[in-house]
């Protein structure tokens, strides 16, 4: 029997979600692969772009939202890190929570880990948003939320008619 060495980790299969609703949308979300890319984090598979409408405003410009499963040896921390790096990098200002902004990365779902300590994961609102659920099972239409144990049709139809109406995949 070989034995695994400690130092050796697993990489494990993470969702992000990010969006972009200033300057370039779509330019901005391509940047933002490729930086993380360039982190040594391997996409697995990208969704298509969907526009949707700037959440709680809807009077802000409109988001155009994707979701990615990479996969990556990173630990959740570190990749939180590389996230709000890239985000900054493309310019994003810190200002007033749900604001516009040029780039957002969200994990969404980090290996099905469960954890309220320094991270949130799964992500904390991701059951309730259309422009993570949609794409989100584009790619993976077996997925089911870690703590809720429910299946993704199922958080699908449990949003408003008007929420799964208003998003559009451009």
């Amino acid at each position: 029997m070989i034995k695994q060495d400690i130092s050796e980790k697993q990489a494990n299969i993470i969702y992000l979600g990010i969006g972009s609703n200033l300057g370039d949308r779509i330019k901005n979300i391509k940047k933002a692969i490729n930086m993380l890319f360039l982190n040594n984090i391997k996409i697995l598979q990208t969704s298509s772009y969907y526009e949707s409408f700037s959440w709680p405003n809807p009077k802000n410009p409109k988001f155009i939202n994707i979701v990615l499963k990479i996969n990556t040896k990173i630990n959740p921390i570190n990749l939180l890190k590389i996230c709000k790096k890239i985000e900054k990098k493309l310019g994003r200002v810190k200002t007033r929570r749900n604001s516009p902004r040029v780039c957002d990365i969200d994990i969404l779902d980090f290996d099905k880990k469960i954890s309220k300590l320094s991270i949130d994961l799964p992500h904390p609102r991701m059951h309730t948003r259309n422009f993570v659920l949609i794409p989100l099972f584009e790619i993976d239409k077996n997925w089911s939320h870690p703590i809720l144990k429910q299946h993704i049709k199922s958080l699908i139809f449990s949003l408003p008619y008007r929420d799964i109406s208003s998003i559009k995949k451009i």
